[in-house]
């Protein structure tokens, strides 16, 4: 029997935030950026849509309000790199997603912060 000639390649975990969280994702394996730049944050994200890798990438809440145009195209595409986002530990909870905007609509605000 032929063994197949494309192995699947291992999926990157990648957490970009506050150095508070960055500890505990790099204990369960992810690699880690602790309080990454704008312009660290762009760099990664091309980096990743240049190698071709999908990963799986955890961004707080600070990094998914950035303005890098790599994060928001990969957010726009889809696909082979997933971005979800994590509130910090200290301070109001306000997720700017896609899905927390729409729960928010649906809900209230109020309701999504407890």
């Amino acid at each position: 029997m032929a063994e197949p000639t494309d192995a699947p390649t291992a999926t990157r975990m990648l957490f970009l935030g506050d150095d508070s969280l960055a500890d505990g994702f790099r204990l369960i394996g992810f690699e880690t950026h602790p309080n990454p730049s704008l312009e660290q944050v762009d760099r990664i994200f091309l980096d990743l849509i240049r190698s071709r890798d999908r990963a799986f990438v955890i961004v707080d809440e600070q990094v998914m309000r950035f303005d890098a145009g790599n994060l928001q195209r990969v957010r726009a595409e889809g696909g082979r790199i997933v971005v979800v986002a994590v509130p910090t530990l200290a301070g109001p909870v306000r997720l700017s997603s896609e899905v927390a905007d729409r729960l928010a609509a649906m809900f209230g605000s109020s309701n999504l912060m407890q």
